[in-house]
C-alpha cells in the first residue's frame, strides 16, 4: 500500500461506536511505529504531529525505552508533553528537555518479585542473562551482550543487583531484561510467561530474544488508561498505533488501532486497523486523515 492509498483495516466492523466518536488522544509507540528505521522523525510526521495537537487532539508517546532515551522525540511535544516509558513504568514530563525530565509517576517492579522471575527463568531457560532498569541506572549482568546506547553503571549477578545491600537499592525498579543466546524470540516469551506467571509482567520489543520483565499488571495498555482517566478520556477516543508484541495489549484497548505496515503478526491480528510501515510514515498517514475529518 503506497503512502496516499486509503489506509486499510484487517478487522473493520462497519460503524462502530469509536468509530463514531472524535479522537482525543492518540498513543503512539516509537520505535519501529512512529520512528523510522535511522530513528529519526520525517518532517510528515512532525508536521502531523502538531497538526493533531492543533486540532485538540493529544498525543502520548507510549515506549519501551526509558526516560533517558527521550531525546529522539523532546523536540516534537506539545501541549501536556508527557511520555509513557518502560512500558508503562513511568509516566515522564518531556518539556524540560534532554537531561531534565522528570518522573511524574513511577510503577516499579518490587524488588522481590524481580528476584523471583529471576530465579524461575533462570530454572526454565538456562543461560539467561540479565540487566536492571531502574529510574535513573542500568545495570548488567557481565555476559549480558552490548544490546543498548550506553554503558552499564554497574556489573554484578542480578541477585546481587537487585540486593538490599546493593548502592541502587533506594531506586525503584522499572524492569529487569532478559537476554539468550539461542531461544526463538517468541518461544522465548511464552516459555517466560508461563515459567513467571504472575509475579511479573513479560513482553518483547525487540526482534532479537530480549525480554523485558516489568511489575504485575504493568503494561502500556494500564499505564495509559490510567492517564486517559485522569483526563476524562474514555478508550474509545483513543486512536493507538504499535507493531511490537509490547504494543499489543495497548492496540486491544484502544477504540482504534493500527498496526503498522511492519508489525508483528501478533500486533495485526489485535489491531482494529492496518496501516503502511514506519519508513513510509504510516503514523502520519492516519493522523492526517483524523485531522481531515475534524475539519
Amino acid at each position: 500500500m503506497r503512502d496516499n492509498d486509503p489506509v486499510t483495516s484487517a478487522t473493520r466492523q462497519p460503524d462502530t461506536a469509536a468509530e463514531t466518536l472524535p479522537p482525543r488522544l492518540i498513543a503512539t509507540d516509537l520505535d519501529g511505529t512512529l520512528l523510522r528505521d535511522d530513528k529519526s522523525v520525517s518532517p510528515r510526521t512532525v508536521a502531523a504531529l502538531a497538526a493533531a495537537e492543533e486540532a485538540g487532539i493529544e498525543v502520548f508517546f507510549v515506549t519501551g525505552r526509558p526516560a533517558r532515551w527521550m531525546d529522539v522525540v523532546s523536540d516534537h511535544v506539545h501541549g501536556h508533553g508527557l511520555a509513557i516509558c518502560g512500558n508503562g513504568a513511568a509516566v515522564v514530563d518531556l518539556h524540560g528537555g534532554p537531561g531534565t525530565h522528570k518522573f511524574v509517576k513511577v510503577r516499579e517492579l518490587e524488588r522481590e518479585n524481580a528476584l523471583d522471575a529471576v530465579r524461575l527463568l533462570r530454572d526454565a531457560a538456562p543461560g539467561t542473562v540479565y540487566a536492571v532498569e531502574q529510574t535513573y541506572g542500568f545495570y548488567q549482568e557481565p555476559a549480558y551482550p552490548k544490546l543498548h546506547m550506553e554503558i552499564p553503571d554497574c556489573l554484578g549477578p542480578a541477585e546481587e543487583l537487585l540486593g538490599p545491600d546493593h548502592r541502587a537499592a533506594a531506586e525503584p525498579v522499572l524492569k529487569i531484561l532478559a537476554y539468550h543466546p539461542e531461544i526463538d524470540p517468541d518461544a522465548f516469551l511464552t516459555l517466560a510467561r508461563l515459567a513467571i506467571g504472575d509475579r511479573a509482567n513479560v513482553t518483547r520489543s525487540s526482534p532479537s530474544s530480549l525480554l523485558e520483565i516489568s511489575g504485575p499488571g504493568v503494561s502500556k495498555a494500564s499505564t495509559l488508561a490510567l492517564c486517559c482517566a485522569e483526563r476524562g478520556i474514555s478508550h474509545e477516543e483513543v486512536v493507538a498505533f504499535g507493531d511490537m508484541p509490547n504494543d499489543v495489549e495497548m492496540l486491544t484497548w484502544a477504540g482504534r488501532s493500527y498496526a503498522m505496515g511492519n508489525a508483528h503478526p501478533d500486533v495485526i491480528a489485535a489491531a482494529s486497523g492496518r496501516t503502511v510501515a514506519n519508513n513510509e510514515d504510516g503514523v502520519a498517514v492516519v493522523i492526517e486523515q483524523l485531522v481531515a475529518e475534524r475539519v
